[in-house]
């Protein structure tokens, strides 16, 4: 029978080169137009502690990793009690020296010397190069076509260690061939004929490339999980491109230089989690009030406090929209795909200018750090639009005690004319107070009444025009069921429909990818056509259904699978949870 896909899985201890083995792997599979999603699950320590690399490899597009796992390197005794328990009938386990007597299940358990290997033609720590090597036997892949990879990878290390690599990848194929021939391309793909291009990329990454397509020139930040990696990309691209990235002192600063530089006309953002979203919050309210454009990406994990610093969850939501004092104006966007979490974030910059007020982009730890094979972004789709900005030669000569009226009243949409500060005749005031057309200080009743009212209606404007605030697959009027999801959901929740409709049950699906303003009329309809309603979300307190309960009048019963111990949820898991309900 012909394979279509197959889940590879190594785990063992941080410090192992788990990551390494799998990004190597990944680079081979991707160059020959293999599908890849890739996940790591790791502890919140820089070595020890049990780890894995996860790596979903098919013929078509993939969204999400499995619960089940075909070819699995297991590396300590953690893995053989853990990630064992979910191999297939058909898997493969490929167990480090005597880990192999432990394990009783229906997978085939082969114990394989990674260690001795490596230490025979390198070093201890290469055992993860042997566990590539007997990787690539199994699945088809040939020596050839990891040279290339490693010589790169390693290249910078000396001749004598990609030399050594290169010794260890042989002699780990060689093993299978002698040892066990059994296994040789026993798991291996059809050979791709038509090989589209794509990018494999985490969504950290994504999110940095849209930032830098979309013209920013400064990312402010300070390193925390699950975004770190969003600075890591920017660094190493934005200066070839006029811009810079500065690690600053903590999230405070981040936020406010991002302010200042886009109140001085760059685009501009920062990137943090919880914790640091949570000392942003005044920085933020101060971007509401000034009207100055702002760009946060906020990856959650689990919270409250430190709470589970590299684990996934999704409670922050109530945090990004409501999180600010006051009533600001701001726009929380939730992309549910790495695709989107590229065109979401470039996206995010001209939606701040245009409609000058705070744009969160509120990832997830498995959005932020999944990997997923995407294609290549179609630039001629995508425009830079930067709002109402006056330039000199549209402003009247003003004179003393004249300013220019930054927060113009006259307007329909809530938006005002905007300067780059240096503009002949655009000198106006900017404080974090309340303030008048120019940007005196006021506390006049009807003023602050019509500025805040001015402000909100921005929000309006902005939810009568926006089209993308829902992921929608639902093609029938009378559903069995609607599952509703937000941000990395998004695959587990189609793979559950589609397993639904072929067991004849009428299942829609939306994905909410817009949380402030709420689309509550656009997703209105499709809750009143739906027998069964139920809300998928990573937190205890089910803040997506409670968003759905406070906007739309009369919201029709809501039942809620709820996930909050740190993992992401598998189509298996979330099919048998919807079976229980239905």
């Amino acid at each position: 029978m012909q394979i279509n896909e197959i889940t590879w899985q190594a785990a063992g201890q941080q410090g192992e080169g788990l990551e390494s083995l799998g990004e190597i792997l990944a680079s081979a599979l991707n160059s020959f137009g293999y599908y890849l999603y890739g996940f790591r699950q790791f502890s919140s320590r820089i070595k020890g502690g049990h780890t894995n690399y996860k790596l979903r490899i098919a013929t078509k597009a993939i969204g999400t990793v499995n619960k089940q796992c075909d070819l699995l390197i297991a590396l300590d005794k953690d893995t053989m009690s853990n990630e064992a328990l979910a191999m297939t009938e058909k898997g493969v386990i490929l167990a480090d020296g005597i880990l192999a007597q432990e394990y009783e299940g229906k997978a085939r358990c082969f114990a394989i010397p990674f260690t001795d290997i490596a230490k025979q033609y390198g070093s201890q720590q290469q055992k993860n190069i042997a566990a590539l090597g007997c990787t690539a036997a199994v699945i088809g892949l040939s020596e050839e076509s990891l040279i290339g990879i490693l010589s790169e990878k390693f290249s910078s290390k000396g001749a004598s260690v990609v030399n050594a690599n290169l010794a260890v990848l042989k002699a780990g194929i060689e093993y299978i061939k002698k040892e066990a021939p059994s296994l040789i391309n026993s798991l291996a793909l059809p050979e791709l004929t038509e090989k589209e291009k794509h990018l494999f990329l985490l969504g950290n990454e994504a999110m940095g490339f849209g930032a830098l397509s979309a013209g920013a020139k400064l990312m402010a930040a300070y390193p925390i999980t699950p975004a770190s990696e969003v600075m890591e990309y920017v660094v190493k691209n934005i200066k070839q491109l006029g811009g810079q990235m500065l690690q600053v002192e903590d999230e405070i600063a981040s936020c406010t230089m991002a302010i200042g530089a886009s109140y001085g006309g760059a685009r501009a953002f920062t990137a943090t989690s919880g914790p640091g979203l949570s000392l942003m919050a005044e920085a933020i309210g101060l971007a509401a009030m000034t009207e100055t454009p702002l760009v946060v990406i906020n990856s959650q994990r689990g919270g409250p406090s430190t709470g589970l610093p590299t684990k996934h969850e999704q409670s922050d939501v109530f945090a990004a929209i409501y999180n600010t004092h006051g009533d600001s104006a701001k726009i929380v966007l939730s992309p549910s795909t790495i695709e989107e979490a590229f065109y979401d974030t470039f996206e995010a910059f001209n939606l701040a200018e245009e409609y000058q007020c705070p744009v969160i982009v509120l990832a997830d730890l498995q959005l932020s750090l999944g990997k997923q094979t995407i294609p290549v972004p179609v630039y001629d789709k995508m425009e830079i639009r930067r709002g109402k900005i006056v330039g000199a030669d549209s402003l009247p000569p003003i004179t003393a005690p004249e300013y220019f009226p930054r927060y113009s009243l006259a307007t329909t949409d809530g938006i005002s004319p905007r300067v780059i500060p240096g503009t002949p005749n655009g000198i106006c005031l900017g404080t974090g107070l309340e303030h008048d057309e120019s940007g005196r200080p006021t506390e006049a009743k009807a003023m602050r009444t019509k500025q805040t009212e001015k402000r909100l209606q921005k929000m309006a404007t902005f939810l009568s025009k926006y089209k993308n605030a829902l992921a929608i697959d639902a093609p029938y009027k009378e559903a069995d069921v609607l599952l509703i999801g937000m941000t990395a959901t998004r695959a587990c929740i189609e793979e559950t429909v589609d397993t639904l409709r072929a067991e004849g049950i009428k299942a829609n699906h939306v994905q909410v990818r817009l949380l402030s303003p709420f689309p509550a009329e656009e997703i209105a309809s499709y809750l009143r056509q739906a027998k069964k309603i139920i809300v998928i979300e990573h937190n205890a307190t089910a803040q997506l259904a409670n968003l759905l309960r406070m906007h739309i009048e009369q919201c029709p019963h809501l039942e809620n699978i709820l996930q909050y111990d740190g993992d992401i949820m598998y189509s298996e898991q979330l099919l048998k949870l919807c079976k229980e309900v239905l």
